[in-house]
Parts: structure tokens; C-alpha cells; sequence
């Protein structure tokens, strides 16, 4: 896991907004249009059962790593033999399999970083599940648990899938981020470069950044509240209490994905924080001490993991990757939307799109899906709000100066479940900073 990361400079974006600007001088036919849509309910889907990851394999992987970095000058860092090598062991065993890979390159601090992409074919295309982790360490040591462990895990539940001969009805796909240690490069890189319609697929995406802290704690990210819940069920399962993830919060790779409106979740099991007694003898292990007492060390090494944590994060991969793999895509509900193009002024007061909501029996939905398509050549400038027809106002996405992708392409999901259905909804967009132009291009509600 990576220090946290400072905010990011707005420069050198000026040939970006001469090209939006370009664009939008063209101009667009807009006509507003409500539309009702309705689909049939998919056939029933069949659940395989999710297997128990062997540790002793996820430990083999680890001991893998643990070589490379001791054969590499005792690390396996961004620029370093020690991570390439890494990188070729697991695409090695991923080809090996059956999967789908790429190796993506990026450059940063003068040298090449690396990222590995893996798909499982089948499953629809349309709803990605994808869980990551960073392979990188620090400079200082091997970085076994941080993050090895995450890195791990992941690798042997992918060759579970290939083993088990996994049929998916959503497209899977697993990745392992160069760089973080540098402030989450290699996961901002694949993110900033995939094409918004490809964001706006990946229904959920699942990190893992250290699972085997030798002072284990189990921290879930709260983020969303299915892909929180879905862990939560796995340890409730096995009979081990969680406490919600905060410290990660912009220093991991789940961030880039948060950051576009994609809907993230994962598990911690601690670094240099200190346990207390309440979670001593919630957890075990010794109270007044790190999480891990060698983040970020030479003594990082595989000598430095609890094999049990190991053991609980490696299958609540597993979990997560069937129950989330295997469930029916959602089921569309009636839709009604507006195409019409709004201008965003820049720097400027808000504006608002409307759609008008009839037919609909009684309240809104618990998890009422809103649908946006806004082109912008700085989406960090962009605070975007769901009004209710009483005027209720729920925040779907807040600005922030690390954001430094171009437009929003996103479903997000909002609890309206207190509020009347049928009227007016609207969503609002305010650009909060000069130097950047766009519009709403279209947005919809899903009940």
C-alpha cells in the first residue's frame, strides 16, 4: 500500500480542452426524449460451489516472489529486474491456464512500469467482475506482504477458476498494478486509458492490498455497500468479525476506479497501525503493537505473513470472484431518460437535465440506478447531484484534484427508497474550476 498520494498539478491539460472545444464547436442534434423500457427476466442461473484456495499454493507463489526479489537486490520495485521478473512468473502461470493476457506499459520516474491484465473467457462482456492488486514493493525489501500476499491470492483464484472450469455469466477479469508504491500509477494508468464504454461495464472491481499481516486484522472497504456486504457474508461464514476499512481510503489501487464512478470494495489486514486491546481480543494477536511491524521493510519477507489471515483473505477471493461472477446480470427495470445535451458552463452555476417519472407504483427504489454520459475534458471539476421531485438532493460524485480523466461515464446506485417515485428528477452538474469545458450529453433512471 502506498504512502498517500499529494494532489496532482492541473497543468499541461490545454491541448486537451482545445480538442473538447473543438469537438463541441461542431455541435450535436440534441431532442430530449423519455423512454420506457422493459426486458425479460434472464433464466435461472446455475451456482457452482466456491472452492477452498489452498494456502500452501498462495504460499508458493509468495516463496516464487520472495526468490525473485532476493536474486533481484532484495526487492521487487518499480524499475527494478525484481518486478518484471515478477510479472513474467505470474503471466507465465496465467497463459499457462487459459486465460486472456496483456501486458500494458506505462512509463514514470524514468522508467518502465509494467501491468498485467488477465481475462477468463465467456461471461457477458457487458458486466465486467474485476478484482486487482498491486505487485510492486518499496525499494527497501521484498515486499512479501505488501503486497506479495494481495498479488497472491489473486493468482491462485484465478487458477481456480481454470481449474474448476469456471462458466461465469460475468465476464472475469483480474489485474496486478505496477507502481503503486509511486501513488497508484499503473492502476491510474489503466484507467485513465480505458475507454470510457469499457468503464461503464465494469460492474464491480475488488482490491486486495495486503491479506497477510502477521498482526492480522479484517478490514472491509465500505465503499459500496453489496461488494462490502459481500465479504462481510464470507467472514460472518467463518466466524470472524470485521470492522470497516479507512486508512486506505486514496492510497490504493481501488481508488483510480472509485475516482470514475466505478463501484469498488476489498479487504485490508492492517499495516502500521497500531491494534488495540478491543481488537486483540477481537482478533487475536498482541495489542499495542503494528499490524505489521514491517511495512515498508527489509523484513518484509515470507517469514512475514500469518498463515491463517492468508488462508481467510485467499478464499474470501474466491468468494467474492463466484458469488460475484455468477449471479444473473441485473435485471433491467423501466427506464426513463433524457438525451438532450446540456452545456456545463465552466466555472459556472449549476445545471440541471430533467426526466419526468409516471406509471411507477409507489416509491422509489432502494438502489435506483442512475445513468450519466457526461463529456468533460476534466471530470474532477465536476460535482454532480440526484434531485428528487420533493427536492431531496443525493451526492453521486464530488470534485477532486486528483481526478484527471476526461468525462463521466457511470451508473451509480442511491438509496431513494423514502422518496415518491412518479415527478420530476433532476440531475445537476456544477463545474467548480476554470480551464475546462463539456456538457451533459444524456442521463438515465433505472427503477
Amino acid at each position: 500500500m502506498s504512502q498517500r498520494a499529494s494532489r496532482r498539478s492541473r497543468v499541461l491539460r490545454s491541448a486537451v480542452a482545445t480538442g473538447a472545444a473543438a469537438t463541441l464547436a461542431a455541435g450535436f442534434l440534441a431532442t430530449a426524449a423519455s423512454a420506457q423500457v422493459t426486458q425479460a427476466r434472464p433464466a435461472a442461473v446455475t451456482v457452482q460451489a466456491v472452492p477452498d484456495i489452498p494456502v500452501a499454493n498462495v504460499k508458493a507463489h509468495l516463496a516464487q516472489l520472495q526468490s525473485i526479489a532476493t536474486a533481484n537486490g532484495g526487492n521487487r520495485a518499480h524499475g527494478r529486474t525484481g518486478y518484471k521478473a515478477s510479472i513474467d512468473y505470474v503471466k507465465a502461470k496465467l497463459d499457462g491456464a487459459g486465460f486472456t493476457t496483456t501486458l500494458q506499459t506505462f512509463t514514470t520516474s524514468g522508467a518502465t512500469g509494467y501491468n498485467l491484465i488477465a481475462d477468463w473467457p465467456g461471461g457477458d462482456a457487458s458486466h465486467v467482475v474485476m478484482v486487482g492488486a498491486h505487485l510492486d514493493s518499496v525499494s527497501a525489501g521484498p515486499g512479501i506482504n505488501d503486497n506479495g500476499s494481495g498479488s497472491a491470492g489473486i493468482l491462485e483464484t484465478a487458477l481456480a477458476v481454470s481449474r474448476a472450469g469456471l462458466q461465469p455469466t460475468k465476464h472475469l477479469r483480474f489485474g496486478w498494478w505496477g507502481a503503486e508504491e509511486l501513488g497508484m500509477i499503473g492502476s491510474k494508468y489503466y484507467v485513465n486509458n480505458l475507454p470510457t464504454a469499457e468503464r461503464a461495464k465494469i460492474d464491480a472491481y475488488m482490491n486486495f492490498d495486503m491479506i497477510g499481516s502477521p498482526n492480522p486484522g479484517y478490514f472491509v472497504y465500505d465503499d459500496d455497500p453489496k461488494l462490502e456486504g459481500v465479504l462481510k457474508t464470507y467472514f460472518s461464514g467463518v466466524g470472524v468479525p470485521t470492522e470497516i476499512e479507512t486508512n486506505g481510503d486514496g492510497r490504493s489501487d481501488h481508488a483510480p476506479f472509485k475516482n470514475v464512478g466505478i463501484k469498488v470494495g476489498g479487504l485490508y489486514s492492517g499495516g502500521d497501525e497500531i491494534k488495540t486491546a478491543a481488537q486483540a481480543t477481537k482478533w487475536g494477536g498482541s495489542a499495542g503493537q503494528d499490524f505489521d511491524a514491517c511495512y515498508h521493510a527489509s523484513c518484509d519477507t515470507s517469514a512475514n505473513i500469518n498463515d491463517t489471515a492468508l488462508d481467510r483473505g485467499a478464499d474470501s477471493i474466491a468468494y467474492a470472484v463466484w458469488t460475484l461472477g455468477t449471479e444473473a446480470p441485473p435485471l433491467p427495470g423501466t427506464v426513463f431518460e433524457n438525451t438532450a445535451d446540456v452545456q456545463i458552463p465552466d466555472n459556472g452555476a449549476a445545471v440541471t437535465s430533467s426526466v419526468t417519472v409516471s406509471g411507477v407504483t409507489g416509491n422509489a427504489p432502494a438502489a435506483l440506478q442512475v445513468g450519466m454520459d457526461i463529456k468533460h475534458t476534466w471530470r474532477g471539476d465536476l460535482v454532480v447531484d440526484l434531485v428528487a421531485p420533493d427536492g431531496s438532493t443525493y451526492r453521486l460524485k464530488s470534485s477532486s484534484s486528483n481526478d484527471s480523466a476526461d468525462d463521466v461515464v457511470a451508473t451509480y446506485t442511491v438509496n431513494a427508497s423514502s422518496e415518491v417515485a412518479n415527478g420530476v428528477w433532476k440531475l445537476k452538474v456544477q463545474d467548480i474550476a476554470a480551464q475546462d469545458t463539456g456538457y451533459i450529453n444524456s442521463w438515465k433512471l433505472t427503477f
